[in-house]
């Protein structure tokens, strides 16, 4: 089954120096039918004014990818992790025990536009850590390539403590990419620019969104080029 979700149907706000947008349950937008997707818990798409941000806040048993499409963010957090995270890196931070950390945008000129996923972890009481990458957006191109996972090992993947793998994938005109599943696992799609098209009769366009599952092979095909994140996640929940 592949049920399709667009940009409209999100929570939206703007609070001035944030705009955000809720794919699920979160802060001030609760609908308890919508609170998660196996172990994600939470898909956000923020945009955050220049020098605006998240200041010190705690966290706690969640594992945290942040994303960036455009932009920087600047991140500092107790366990001594300080960076700042571009376009071409991804973020993983496990709240575990507790952690405390801030997220602002660091340039005085350019919004960042990124995405923040949450993740129900593995086990609960994981040892707070942090891990950042870059990866090759040349890679990306016509290809699925993945960035986040806990098998899928590499020098540009960072690791997470749940049964899941991220992908990147960004199609030309015309191109498929195809993939492949157990019949037990769900697959979370989220385009961030231009057109694609599931298995042939299911269109998305920027920011709209599908939840498959019982779907063992996909075909994602774009007729004007689109990039686009999968996330392949197992049936728990």
């Amino acid at each position: 089954m592949i049920t399709t979700y667009p940009a409209s149907s999100r929570y939206s706000g703007d609070h001035g120096w944030l705009q955000y947008n809720f794919s699920f349950s979160f802060a001030d937008y609760y609908d308890p039918n919508n609170m998660n997707f196996g172990p994600l818990r939470v898909f956000n798409e923020d945009y955050i004014q220049p020098g605006k941000g998240f200041g010190t806040h705690p966290h706690r048993d969640m594992e945290i990818v942040t994303v960036v499409i455009s932009g920087e963010l600047a991140h500092e957090d107790n366990t001594g992790g300080k960076e700042i995270l571009r376009a071409g890196e991804v973020q993983r931070m496990t709240a575990g025990t507790g952690i405390l950390h801030s997220e602002v945008n660091s340039s005085s000129t350019e919004v960042a536009n990124i995405m923040q996923l949450w993740f129900l972890p593995e086990a609960k009481g994981l040892t707070p850590s942090y891990e950042q990458k870059a990866y090759d957006q040349e890679a990306m191109v016509n290809a699925l390539l993945p960035i986040v996972s806990n098998h899928i090992k590499g020098e540009s993947i960072v690791t997470i403590h749940q049964d899941l793998s991220i992908y990147l994938s960004k199609l030309e005109a015309g191109k498929t990419v195809n993939f492949s599943q157990a019949p037990d696992r769900k697959i979370y799609l989220f385009v961030y620019e231009g057109d694609v098209t599931l298995n042939g009769t299911n269109p998305l366009n920027r920011s709209d969104a599908a939840r498959i599952t019982e779907v063992t092979e996909l075909a994602i095909t774009s007729a004007n080029g689109g990039t686009f994140m999968l996330i392949d996640l197992p049936g728990i929940g």
